[in-house]
């Protein structure tokens, strides 16, 4: 008989997958989690994972990552829905460029803050407002500096002396 055969017995947690050290989940991760999952963000990532043929494995901290994303938008390496965060390579790829997942992360952090799906015309429209101001869909964009532009991989802006025709001595 087994622990999950018995009566009263408390099942186990699934071990982590091979290759993801086990993380434990803070409160605030747990809140985050429950805010996306409730506003509807997680569940479009999920349903955009699984249209786009990933494949879908718990990752550190509360979050699910979605590994193959072959759709040829967004161009980034990783993205976030919620807290799905896909990306072009393997999970474990991932994993092993911790800068690039904590940037992932922070971004779902700010689904929860916008209360989920308000996040996506919003970040669209920084985006847009940084290629107007840096010819750069991140540079300028007020959720990817918050995120961390090096983190994400986004060129960092000019310093203010060497714009447009100044010179810097």
């Amino acid at each position: 008989m087994t622990l999950r055969q018995r009566p009263g017995s408390v099942a186990l947690p699934p071990p982590a997958p091979e290759g993801f050290p086990p993380s434990p989940v803070s409160p605030g991760q747990r809140l985050r989690q429950a805010a996306n999952l409730l506003n509807g963000s997680t569940l479009l990532g999920l349903a955009v994972a699984v249209a786009a043929r990933c494949r879908i494995t718990p990752g550190p901290r509360g979050l699910l990552l979605a590994g193959g994303y072959r759709w040829r938008l967004p161009l980034a390496r990783a993205f976030t829905l919620g807290n799905v965060v896909l990306c072009r390579g393997s999970a474990g790829d991932l994993v092993s460029r911790p800068t690039l997942l904590g940037h992932e992360e922070k971004h779902c952090s700010q689904y929860a803050w916008c209360w989920g799906l308000p996040f996506i015309p919003l970040y669209l429209a920084a985006a847009g407002w940084s290629v107007l101001r840096t010819g750069n869909p991140g540079t300028a964009n007020i959720f990817e500096r918050r995120a961390g532009l090096a983190a994400g991989g986004y060129p960092l802006p000019a310093p203010a002396g060497a714009r447009k025709g100044r010179t810097v001595s």
